[in-house]
């Protein structure tokens, strides 16, 4: 079984020139993602949070990341909006605790958050509360997270290029062609 920092590289290198930006923050991606892929290989919901401005990708994610072409068992994902509509007027510690005991009570605690956008934004703060979650943020250095910056004037190519990589990680990691536990 590979080990998911060479298995990346390969995958990377595969992709030619597109992924070269990706070749120089590739142990920073290995670190964090291997983190959340064991954690999906281990039965826990992914539950999806945007800032507003990347509200598309995580349409597109939660569409796409369960198709009827991927030839793998389902994965349970779930946008923190479809959990609770009103996500955009919590602020404050105490209502966030009120959010994260009823998704504790909901999941019992066998979820991460797959956070994605600006580190200032308000809505990465129940992310940001646990210590299991996954990042690709923005103009942040933060705890378990892939860090990019927003002024890159090909962001979003970029971010469409991790999902795809994110996805084919997923699948080496569930059929064994890659070892992503910690220390593997």
């Amino acid at each position: 079984m590979a080990d998911f920092a060479q298995w990346s590289l390969d995958a990377i290198r595969e992709e030619g020139g597109s992924l070269s930006w990706l070749e120089e923050q590739r142990f920073d991606w290995t670190t964090t993602t291997s983190h959340a892929i064991d954690q999906i290989l281990n039965g826990k919901t992914i539950i999806i949070i945007t800032d507003e401005k990347r509200k598309w990708l995580e349409e597109y994610i939660v569409s796409s990341i369960n198709s009827e072409l991927l030839e793998r068992p389902l994965l349970p994902i779930v946008s923190i909006d479809s959990l609770y509509a009103h996500y955009n007027t919590i602020s404050g510690g105490q209502k966030i605790d009120i959010l994260d005991d009823m998704l504790s009570l909901s999941y019992k605690d066998d979820y991460f958050f797959f956070y994605i956008g600006s580190g200032e934004d308000k809505r990465s703060d129940i992310a940001k509360r646990r210590d299991n979650s996954y990042f690709w943020i923005f103009d942040e250095d933060f705890h378990n997270a892939f860090a990019m910056k927003s002024y890159d004037s090909h962001l979003d190519i970029k971010l469409l290029q991790l999902y795809k990589l994110f996805n084919a990680s997923i699948n080496a990691a569930m059929f064994g062609e890659v070892d992503v536990s910690i220390g593997g």
